[in-house]
């Protein structure tokens, strides 16, 4: 479970928000909203001043930052700083991103015509990244970072099944978050990608280049959140009978899996169809409840 005990609206209140415009903005006319969790603010300014130099600076975009260096308070984790950030977003399209990113020569039209691109490939997508995993072996990236410059790697867009933290767009119609049983700083990409998968929304990495100016670093907590992350996700991908009000349905995981939950349930199925709520619920097996 969480460590942080902040809720949500307590977590809403240390939201900053800066709006170059702020009259336009007033108006409901936001395309991006770029947020970030900040433990340093010189690279937030810099950042932010990155941004703006690469066209983000119209009275169509604003910038949203959680104060992590300790003097607000406790230390919010990303999984509800973002869910936070989200819900106060007014932007079409959310950047979560880290304070240490760089715009290099590719601006704000450089994103705009990327999007465009998913929307004719892929109606149904949610995320786009920079760098993400696609299959066992098989990354998918376009950044420039300590690892090297002018990386790209795979066929883009590419369609992934999680996507790194430091660059993260996304949208904010599919009503995507970060799970709320998860904390700390690790792995939320993927968590943003699992959940997005299981709403019927899909995930790609983009040709949109820019800096980081980091590595990336595991820390202490790194092994600690990967196995609270398997254990979320085993669970919420573990074969279970649902009971609805008008079936008993068994859900499994993958074709295999389902195949054999078929086979296996074939020679039962005259039990079956005697559990209580097998056929749902109707007016002759459903007690009346007096008020």
């Amino acid at each position: 479970m969480p460590q942080n005990r902040l809720t949500q609206l307590e977590i809403q209140r240390r939201i900053n928000r800066r709006i170059d415009a702020p009259n336009a903005a007033a108006n409901g006319n936001v395309c991006y909203s770029i947020a970030t969790l900040m433990n340093d603010p010189a690279q937030l300014e810099a950042m932010h001043n990155s941004m703006r130099a690469g066209g983000f600076d119209g009275p169509d975009c604003e910038f949203l930052w959680i104060d992590n260096t300790g003097h607000a308070g406790e230390t919010i984790g990303a999984y509800a700083g973002i869910n936070a950030m989200l819900n106060a977003a007014r932007g079409d399209y959310v950047i979560a991103c880290h304070q240490d990113i760089r715009l290099l020569t590719q601006t704000r039209e450089n994103l705009d015509r990327r999007l465009a691109e998913l929307d004719s490939l892929d109606a149904d997508w949610a995320l786009a990244g920079n760098a993400g995993g696609v299959a066992p072996g098989k990354l998918a990236i376009r950044i420039t970072d300590p690892h090297g410059a002018n990386q790209y790697i795979g066929t883009l867009p590419a369609r992934v099944a999680s996507l790194d933290e430091n660059f993260i767009v996304i949208r904010r119609n599919s009503r995507i978050g970060c799970s709320n049983d998860l904390d700390g700083f690790h792995f939320y990409g993927a968590d943003l990608c699992l959940n997005a998968a299981t709403a019927g929304w899909t995930s790609y990495v983009i040709d949109f280049h820019l800096a980081h100016l980091s590595a990336g670093k595991k820390g202490d907590t790194f092994e600690t959140m990967q196995e609270a992350f398997r254990a979320k996700w085993s669970r919420a991908f573990a074969p279970r009978w649902i009971q609805t009000t008008c079936a008993l349905i068994h859900l499994s995981a993958g074709p295999v899996s389902q195949f054999a939950g078929r086979i296996a349930h074939a020679p039962y199925h005259k039990i079956v169809r005697r559990i209580p709520g097998a056929s749902g619920w109707n007016r002759s097996n459903k007690k009346e409840i007096v008020r």
